[in-house]
């Protein structure tokens, strides 16, 4: 699989599961813009076969760097930036939940998932496109692990893909800053991520972002009753400097973009 596969695969999953992100490519090539990819996200949880440490070798194999490491305390989380040398190469942003920071019971629910992982899948780069390793957990499973961690439970029913594809503000010709790209998708009709602010970080800081509330969508456990779930989002990044890491105070809110409530 070459890296422009691999993107592909994800792009085409991620579109599948959040619809908007068509949408909104479709509207700026209307404008004459085309989407310039900033940077992927993906999440996990810390779990053999399926921690950071065991997906990471497939972005390395594709030529990717590791670059700076982040902490989210709060929501007990811990993450990577890599970087390609290859201009063009969006950066991407892994994270993985610190189950061992959570209660007994979330943990319990987390390893009734994760054991039903077959490790030789995790060998092939295509896992990270793969969606869910496991079987659907019913809705009251799901409820169970948003109340303590909304990671946990977006993990639980979304698996291994894109969280989200970010556009790089600096790649449009025709919106000066950040601003003005959000104000046109609000025009059209597309709701923000308004978790501590609007816009979070400054130039200041050399990043500013924002993203819109997360698509949602329907999955089916075995035997049980169909329920909604939250899916992914697009993110937007404005980049000054030539900076290239991210501001956790900012992806922090940003995460925020898949909450339930």
């Amino acid at each position: 699989m070459t890296i422009d596969d691999f993107l592909n695969n994800l792009w085409q999953g991620y579109t599948r599961i959040a619809p908007q992100a068509l949408s909104i490519r479709k509207l700026l090539e209307s404008k004459e813009e085309l989407w310039a990819n900033d940077h992927i996200a993906f999440r996990t949880y810390d779990r053999a076969p399926i921690a950071l440490a065991d997906l990471e070798p497939h972005l390395l194999s594709f030529g990717y760097q590791r670059f700076e490491p982040y902490e989210f305390a709060d929501k007990k989380l811990r993450a990577y930036g890599y970087l390609h040398p290859e201009e063009g190469c969006p950066r991407v942003f892994l994270s993985e939940l610190e189950t061992h920071k959570l209660s007994d019971r979330t943990n319990e629910l987390i390893d009734a998932l994760v054991k039903q992982v077959d490790p030789e899948r995790v060998k092939d780069a295509g896992v990270l496109f793969a969606g869910p390793l496991w079987e659907i957990p019913e809705e009251k499973v799901y409820r169970e692990l948003l109340e303590e961690s909304e990671y946990a439970g977006w993990v639980a029913v979304n698996g291994l893909c894109a969280n989200h594809f970010t556009i790089s503000v600096n790649g449009l010709k025709h919106f000066d800053d950040l601003d003005a790209l959000m104000t046109f998708l609000e025009e059209n009709g597309y709701r923000m991520n308004l978790a501590g602010g609007r816009i979070k970080g400054t130039p200041e800081v050399k990043l500013v972002q924002g993203s819109t509330i997360a698509d949602k969508g329907q999955v089916s456990p075995p035997g049980g009753k169909p329920y909604e779930i939250t899916t992914c989002y697009v993110e937007f990044a404005q980049r000054y400097d030539g900076f290239n890491g991210f501001v956790p105070k900012s992806a922090d809110k940003i995460f925020e973009s898949t909450n339930v409530k």
